[in-house]
């Protein structure tokens, strides 16, 4: 067997179960002096693509990046920032700019009469990794790429793409671009993988070790199986004990701790954005009865079931 292909297969149980909803995308035309602030929203992303001309983005924490023409950003952690022309320039709120209306989810923002020397397409939406959600918090507040290097010259055609979506105002807009995005955020997740995840967390590390991999995708893909740490220390082919300790040490809970967390996740995605029942998915993740499964529930995720299909869902 290909010692790589786990780790393939588990980066492709990430990528489809990455899901991004309630995208909202801003064109932005500005003149030589301009500064837009975007506030922290928490279970968001934020993703920049620059068009044309040079910027400056800053972050919370207050590290400056510089901007040119190709390059796009990800702030998968809807982290505040600013993005400006010059550092003394004052900047204003993103959601308080006049716009003009291109279709449901799409807005255009002028902030010059003249012809602009910079253009960025701009978009903010729910970032939800299903499963795999709790890698989430473990990304780098930002990640840029340059869309022009060899590493992402696909990337190019689908951010051009985008942007004349963004600029026509085409029948069935909306649902072009929220496509392109699952793909441009795909990519970019993917790149941030390959690159070794700027060796920022030991889970991530797991995820390219073929072995941990093996019972990470098993999990992934049964998650309503009654697993033991034995049939999981199977699944890698290690022992019973070697498995554990390497879990614990690299992931930093137990296996069946994992397992009943990652079920949970799974649960709060199918009863928050696809509205399954809950006696439906209790019956999908193994549960014996509905009591068992909300008691799981609220153990693990604070809320009942009902809470999160009923209010989270709307």
């Amino acid at each position: 067997m290909d010692p790589i292909a786990p780790s393939s297969d588990l980066m492709n149980e990430l990528l489809l179960g990455m899901r991004l909803r309630g995208i909202q995308y801003r064109r932005i035309h500005a003149g030589a002096s301009f500064g837009f602030a975007f506030e922290e929203k928490p279970g968001c992303a934020y993703f920049h693509f620059l068009a044309t001309g040079t910027a400056a983005l800053l972050t919370e924490n207050g590290a400056l990046q510089t901007l040119s023409a190709g390059n796009a950003v990800f702030l998968p952690q809807g982290s505040a920032h600013q993005i400006f022309s010059d550092p003394q320039v004052s900047v204003q709120d993103i959601d308080y700019c006049d716009v003009m209306a291109l279709s449901d989810t799409v807005c255009a923002v002028a902030c010059s009469s003249d012809t602009p020397q910079m253009i960025f397409f701009s978009g903010c939406m729910e970032f939800d990794l299903g499963g795999l959600q709790g890698l989430v918090p473990l990304m780098p507040e930002l990640m840029m790429i340059d869309a022009t290097s060899q590493r992402y010259l696909e990337l190019m055609p689908i951010l051009t793409a985008m942007e004349q979506e963004a600029r026509t105002g085409r029948m069935g807009d909306a649902g072009i671009l929220a496509r392109l995005a699952d793909v441009v955020m795909a990519v970019i997740v993917r790149g941030w993988v390959e690159c070794g995840c700027g060796n920022s967390s030991a889970f991530v590390t797991a995820l390219r070790e073929p072995k941990l991999s093996r019972a990470i995708l098993a999990l992934h893909r049964h998650p309503g199986r009654d697993w033991t740490v034995a049939e999981l220390a199977a699944e890698s082919g290690l022992s019973r004990s070697v498995f554990a300790r390497r879990f614990q040490e690299m992931i930093g809970v137990a296996p069946l701790r994992y397992a009943g967390e990652l079920r949970m996740r799974i649960a709060r995605t199918w009863l928050t954005y696809d509205r399954m029942s809950i006696e439906n998915v209790a019956d999908k993740l193994g549960y014996t009865s509905q009591a068992a499964f909300s008691r799981a529930y609220k153990r693990i995720v604070g809320v009942p079931p009902g809470y999160s299909r009923r209010v989270l869902g709307k």
